[in-house]
């Protein structure tokens, strides 16, 4: 049996770029998600932020001069805008304004929405406050510009008095003394003592013309015309491409944890063999036969398939060759299943269509079989070199091939000794094409012994659907067993809706009690029901 050509379909690409696009497009749902919820973000964004006004006044911190100073300290240095930020953010400050917009218990709440800053090289204070209305910002702005002037000159006037009354102290001390020296005959020193009583209370009138006003207001805040921060343009805008970029990455996250084989390169290169074609998906309600009794894509297909296997000739023999699907349907539907047995049926009536004699073996042990659901032909002649128990399927304009059902699925005999598969290899079909149709490798114990006898192997499975690890199994077990695979065909699986593939989750299945319903019953199930001899007499048979 020649290596047929691999199947170059649309999705092979050497561009690195358009396969990442290609595999990002495949979640265009939950891209579509992310950018909902970027646009809900930024719809969110413009609620909060369409209520919220800043308005911005401006204070000159004005220097105090010592008047006791006799050095010339520039008016500058003579301000710490460190420390004066400070005051303007204290609770003392927050008091006062709370207290001029009546609202005294409010003080710490007030202070969460202002900010206070120092532009570089200024003596100036920035008040800015956020409020929910262009009055109320320009109100509380405005009462902590003149909280903190009024507390910075209190604070003056206190030095002041201070001052003031330290030097009338001084004054009072010498003047008692002046009149006692006076009183007691001696004027010696008196003189000096009342000159300097003059100096100090000329200080004293300096210190009271001193100007203890804290500063003065450069601008006066004013109501705002417009919301602070970007327009609501800019935070839809922003929302869209926050949003997209959240797809982008939910995208690349999900193919980068996606089990499932999204694309004909994840399958050739988990399975390590070409593929062969991409086959329609199978009709669940429809004939499984349709070569020869129905025209359409799903028939053309087939044909195609049995072309390829040829090896694009249409004349080299296929042989013998086992059809299997790579694991059993995760699906209530039986989905995987039917598309396998689609596969096989179809394949031999197109190889049948091609003049070719053809047997094809039922080994997968279902009960009801292939033959209740294959037309068959009532009257012809099963050829003698065929075990018991085979029927001839009538293919329509396709010919004639004939069907040998394992004999365990109708007859209930459970005996190891000779099963169809083993009398199959065993008798001598020089020139017939022989497909064999079996259940997935984990749970047929003779797959693997067969694969090694058969000439090739052909993999069925969904695209989209099939598991890479399980490519990767049934690549591995034929490999180590001898056999060899000759291609995979693939058919188009539509994704249910995600009510769908929640009610059909295995937690919801135990919730509800519900057991996984297939469209055909496992060889395990038969096993369950019937006691069975050792399962090494079957697989002694078939190696001989």
């Amino acid at each position: 049996m020649t290596s047929p050509a691999g199947f170059d379909d649309r999705y092979d690409d050497p561009d690195q770029l358009r396969d990442q696009m290609r595999l990002l497009l495949r979640y265009r749902a939950t891209i579509a998600l992310g950018v909902v919820l970027g646009l809900l973000g930024g719809l969110v964004l413009v609620l909060l932020r369409a209520g919220s006004y800043s308005s911005t006044s401006e204070v000159l911190v004005r220097p105090r001069t010592d008047p006791f100073s006799t050095f010339g300290v520039a008016a500058d240095n003579q301000v710490s805008m460190g420390t004066e930020l400070q005051i303007a953010l204290s609770a003392t400050v927050a008091a006062r304004a709370a207290t001029a917009l009546r609202q005294p218990s409010r003080a710490d709440a007030l202070l969460t929405d202002l900010r206070v800053t120092n532009p570089r090289d200024t003596q100036v204070l920035r008040f800015e406050y956020t409020a929910g209305t262009p009055t109320r910002a320009a109100r509380v702005t405005n009462a902590f510009a003149r909280a903190y002037l009024v507390d910075r000159q209190d604070r003056s006037e206190a030095s002041v008095t201070r001052m003031a009354a330290g030097l009338e102290r001084q004054i009072t001390d010498l003047t008692k003394r002046v009149i006692a020296m006076k009183s007691g005959g001696s004027s010696a020193g008196t003189a000096g003592m009342q000159q300097q009583i003059g100096i100090l209370q000329k200080r004293v009138s300096d210190i009271r013309t001193y100007d203890t006003s804290g500063g003065e207001f450069v601008r006066r805040a004013e109501p705002p015309v417009r919301p602070s921060g970007p327009g609501p343009a800019w935070l839809v805008a922003f929302g869209l491409i926050g949003g997209l970029v959240l797809g982008v990455v939910l995208a690349w996250l999900r193919s980068a944890l996606e089990p499932r084989a999204r694309s004909v390169g994840e399958v050739q290169g988990a399975l390590g063999a070409p593929v062969l074609g991409i086959l329609p998906a199978p009709d669940t309600e429809g004939d499984l036969l349709e070569v020869g009794r129905a025209d359409g894509s799903r028939a053309e297909a087939y044909r195609a398939l049995a072309f390829r296997l040829r090896g694009g000739d249409g004349h080299t023999a296929v042989g013998s060759l086992m059809v299997v699907a790579p694991a059993a349907s995760r699906r209530a539907s039986g989905t995987t299943e039917r598309g396998a047995e689609a596969v096989a049926v179809n394949l031999a009536a197109a190889l049948a269509e091609s003049g070719d004699d053809v047997l094809l073996v039922d080994a997968t042990a279902h009960a009801p079989g292939l033959p209740t659901r294959l037309p068959l032909s009532a009257g012809e002649a099963v050829p003698a070199d065929v075990p018991e128990g085979a029927v001839v399927v009538d293919a329509g304009t396709a010919g004639r091939f004939t069907l040998c059902p394992d004999s365990r699925a109708f007859t209930g005999d459970d005996r190891r000794g000779a099963p169809t598969v083993a009398r199959v290899l065993s008798g001598a079909h020089a020139g017939r094409q022989v497909l064999f149709l079996t259940p997935p490798l984990p749970e047929h114990a003779d797959g693997l012994a067969l694969a090694r006898r058969v000439d090739g192997v052909l993999v069925v499975g969904g695209l989209g659907d099939v598991r890479r690890d399980d490519l990767k199994g049934v690549r591995e077990s034929i490999s180590c067993s001898g056999g060899h695979i000759v291609g995979a065909a693939l058919h188009q699986v539509t994704r249910p809706g995600l009510l769908r593939r929640v009610l059909d989750s295995g937690w919801v299945r135990r919730a509800t009690g519900r057991t996984p319903a297939t469209t055909l019953p496992g060889p395990a199930e038969d096993a369950v029901a019937k006691p069975t001899a050792p399962a090494q007499d079957d697989t002694l048979s078939v190696s001989r």
